[in-house]
């Protein structure tokens, strides 16, 4: 009996050992030393599941940074625009009908296509300023006004630019409105009848020029080109080839002179190939090689005959 009782005191004083011993060593893992101050206040101020929204960030930083970085970006930009217009065409603001006011040169399908609206386009999401920025770089459009009228028609009004002259510098031809600027390159007959200027700066001093040219009919009705010489003057190349070098003032009054000289003596259908009025005081006359040929032989017949009457 007393053995029994010394064997049980035994094993309860071995299982509080034990237990005080775990004790112990849970208290020694669980007290570590205080955290740094940055790490205790970013513990405790930081809110609840933080750390998975940072994740995500990472991951979409990460994703964007592969499609910039892949060069995929505007593609992106793309279906992106393109999921958002079709949920917004399903919405029931899908372009039903298109209504352009003021179109001459260009068609339908090219002003819609310079504006960037398409068959996927929406009016919800249609930026109408940046449709207008986009018809107003093309050179054909002077001006545009973009209308949205919900639900689903789209207003463009139009002033085009009018084809005025060809323009010929650097040996390339293009078509220019009365501004000077370059519609586009030649390639049209269309065009043919439209006049020349050639040179440097001719296409912005072709305006006044040929309207100054068109008030002397009678030289402007065989003017073949109009070309600007040293961004200073004019010269006119007739139709037969005839030049006409024009002085850098008063070139109206030299018009004016030419369309008289050829009423009067029949100018411009004389054997001659260049006209020079640049001097002020006089009017040089360039003979064509025939006739100056006829000029030299007539003064040497003149000659012979003054020496035979002196004989």
């Amino acid at each position: 009996m007393l053995l029994r009782e010394w064997l049980q005191d035994k094993r309860q004083q071995r299982l509080h050992a034990a237990r005080a011993a775990a004790k112990i060593k849970a208290k020694a893992i669980i007290e570590r030393e205080p955290p740094p101050r940055v790490v205790a206040l970013v513990e405790r101020y930081l809110p609840r599941r933080v750390g998975i929204s940072m994740t995500v960030l990472l991951l979409i930083g990460s994703t964007g940074f592969g499609i910039v970085k892949g060069g995929h970006l505007q593609d992106f930009i793309t279906a992106v625009s393109d999921a958002r217009n079709a949920l917004a065409n399903s919405a029931g603001f899908r372009i039903t009908s298109v209504v352009i006011n003021g179109r001459k040169h260009l068609t339908q399908d090219e002003i819609l296509a310079i504006g960037g609206v398409s068959g996927r386009s929406s009016l919800l999401f249609l930026d109408a300023d940046a449709v207008r920025d986009k018809l107003k770089a093309n050179p054909w459009i002077a001006d545009a006004t973009v209308l949205k009228l919900y639900p689903g028609q789209l207003m463009i009004e139009l002033t085009e630019r009018k084809a005025f002259a060809l323009w010929q510098e650097a040996g390339r031809l293009s078509v220019i409105a009365d501004d000077g600027a370059v519609l586009e390159p030649y390639v049209s007959r269309r065009f043919l009848s439209l006049p020349l200027v050639v040179g440097k700066g001719a296409e912005t001093q072709a305006r006044d020029f040929l309207a100054l040219l068109a008030r002397y009919p009678q030289v402007n009705s065989i003017t073949k080109a109009a070309i600007f010489v040293g961004e200073r003057r004019w010269n006119l190349r007739l139709k037969d080839g005839l030049d006409i070098r024009l002085p850098e003032q008063d070139v109206g009054n030299a018009l004016a002179m030419l369309s008289k000289l050829d009423k009067e003596d029949r100018l411009f259908s004389r054997d001659i190939v260049a006209v020079d009025m640049r001097l002020p005081d006089r009017l040089v006359v360039q003979l064509s090689e025939d006739a100056a040929k006829a000029r030299e032989e007539l003064f040497k017949d003149k000659k012979k005959k003054k020496a035979g009457d002196s004989a």
